[in-house]
C-alpha cells in the first residue's frame, strides 16, 4: 500500500537528486533536497484538505489529480506561476522575464520578491475564507467545543465569513501594507485589489463546486426515492436497495457524496478549487525557496519533489480513510490554514522564518491527532464498558 502510493514519488526524488547532482553538483543537490524539505513542512496540512475534498472525487478524477494536477502544480506555480508575476509586475513580455529568471537572477529575485505583497493578499484572504467557512460552520463533531460552538452561531449570519475577511483585508491594507520594507513603500491599493480578487476567486470557484455538487445529491436522492417507490409498488426489494437505505443516504458517505464519488461536471469544479488551494499554499513556499537560491530550476525541481510527496500523502489519506478515524485531523488543518493566512498577511510587512510558518501547522496537526486518538479510546473503552454491562445483565 505504501510503496504503491508513494512510489512515483520515490522515483522522482532518485530521479530529480540525481539531475540535481549531474547538473549542479553537490551544492544543487543539497540545494533541491532542502527546498523539497521545505515544501513538505510547509504544506502538510495541505494534503490533509486535498484529502478531505478528493475523497468526494471518483477514481477517474483522483488520478487526474496525480497526473495532470501535479504537472499543474510543480510546472505551473514552481515554475511559470514566478515568470508571470515578474512579467506583469515589471511589465515584461514573457520571453523578456525567462530571459531575467536565467541571466539576471539578483534582479530576478527582486522582482519576485517586490510582488510578494500582491501574492501574500491573495493567498491570505483565499485561505482565509477557507477556514472562516469551516469554523462558522454548525457540525456536530468539535474539536475546540469552548470555540467552535459560539463561532457556528455567529456563522448562521448569511456571508459572516465574507464581511470577517473583507474587515480582514481593509485592517491589513491600513496596517501592515503601508509601509512595506525594503522600499516597498505604501502598497495599500495593490494589497486591497489583490485581496479582493482572492475573495471573488473563493467565492466562484467554490460556490460553482458546491453548485454542482449539490445538485448531483439532488440526483441521487431522486434516484433513491423513485427506487424505493418501485420497491413498494412490486411489493420485493433488492438486497442491495435494503443495505443501502441501512447504511444510510442510498450507500453515501459522511461527506455527502456517493460512494462512488463525484463526477462529471462537479468533480470538474471540485478539481479546480483543489488546483486554487494548492497554489495559495505555494505561495510562501515559492517566496521562501527564495532565501535558499534564486536559480528557478533548481527552485522548480526542489519544491516540485515536495509536491509530488504532497499528492501522494493526499490519496494515502484517502485510501487509508485516515479522516475518518482521526476525526479532528481536518479541525487541525483548517487552523493551520487560519494560522498560515494570517502569517501571510504579516509578511507583507514583516518577515516570518519559514520554519516557524511549518512548526505552526505541523504542532496544530499533531495536537488534533492526539486528541482523535484519545477520543478513540474513549469511545473503545466506552463500547467495551457497555458490552460488560450487558453480559452482566444477561447473566442475572
Amino acid at each position: 500500500m505504501l510503496l504503491k502510493t508513494f512510489g512515483w514519488s520515490f522515483a522522482i526524488t532518485a530521479i530529480g537528486l540525481a539531475l540535481a547532482g549531474v547538473l549542479w553538483g553537490w551544492k544543487g543537490l543539497a540545494i533541491v533536497g532542502i527546498l523539497s524539505i521545505l515544501e513538505i513542512s510547509l504544506s502538510f496540512d495541505n494534503a490533509v484538505i486535498n484529502a478531505g475534498i478528493l475523497r468526494k472525487m471518483n477514481a477517474f478524477w483522483q488520478k487526474i489529480f496525480l497526473t495532470v494536477g501535479i504537472l499543474i502544480a510543480v510546472f505551473g506555480m514552481r515554475l511559470v506561476f514566478p515568470v508571470i508575476i515578474v512579467a506583469i509586475t515589471a511589465k515584461l513580455s514573457p520571453v523578456e522575464a525567462v530571459d531575467l529568471a536565467i541571466n539576471d537572477k539578483d534582479k530576478y529575485e527582486h522582482l519576485v520578491t517586490a510582488a510578494h505583497p500582491a501574492i501574500a493578499a491573495f493567498g491570505g484572504i483565499f485561505l482565509l475564507m477557507i477556514f472562516l467557512d469551516f469554523i462558522f460552520e454548525e457540525r456536530d463533531i468539535r474539536w475546540l467545543g469552548w470555540l467552535e460552538k459560539p463561532l457556528a452561531k455567529l456563522g448562521r449570519l448569511d456571508t459572516f465569513s465574507v464581511v470577517v475577511a473583507l474587515v480582514v483585508l481593509l485592517i491589513s491594507a491600513t496596517t501592515v501594507a503601508t509601509d512595506v520594507a525594503h522600499g516597498g513603500g505604501d502598497k495599500s491599493s495593490t494589497v486591497l485589489l489583490a485581496g479582493v480578487a482572492g475573495l471573488v476567486t473563493y467565492l466562484i470557484v467554490g460556490g460553482i463546486s458546491s453548485y454542482f455538487e449539490d445538485k448531483l445529491e439532488e440526483e441521487e436522492d431522486d434516484d433513491e426515492a423513485e427506487e424505493a417507490k418501485g420497491a413498494d409498488e412490486d411489493g420485493e426489494e433488492t438486497k442491495s436497495a435494503a443495505n443501502a437505505r441501512l447504511n444510510g443516504s442510498g450507500g453515501r458517505g459522511s461527506s455527502g457524496a456517493s460512494v462512488a464519488g463525484l463526477a462529471g461536471k462537479a468533480a470538474f469544479f471540485l478539481f479546480l478549487y483543489l488546483e486554487v488551494i494548492d497554489a495559495s499554499f505555494s505561495f510562501d513556499g515559492v517566496i521562501g525557496a527564495f532565501a535558499v537560491t534564486n536559480d528557478i530550476f533548481e527552485m522548480a525541481l526542489g519544491l516540485g519533489i515536495g509536491a509530488m510527496y504532497i499528492r501522494s500523502l493526499t490519496v494515502y489519506l484517502v485510501r487509508k480513510g485516515t479522516l475518518d478515524d482521526y476525526v479532528y485531523l481536518e479541525h487541525g488543518a483548517h487552523y493551520a490554514i487560519g494560522a498560515l493566512a494570517v502569517i501571510l498577511l504579516v509578511t507583507i510587512k514583516y518577515e516570518i522564518n519559514e520554519v516557524i510558518t511549518g512548526l505552526v501547522g505541523v504542532v496544530l496537526i499533531a495536537a488534533s491527532y492526539w486528541s482523535s486518538v484519545v477520543r478513540n479510546r474513549r469511545l473503545a473503552a466506552e463500547g467495551e464498558g457497555s458490552e460488560t454491562k450487558t453480559e452482566v445483565t444477561s447473566g442475572v
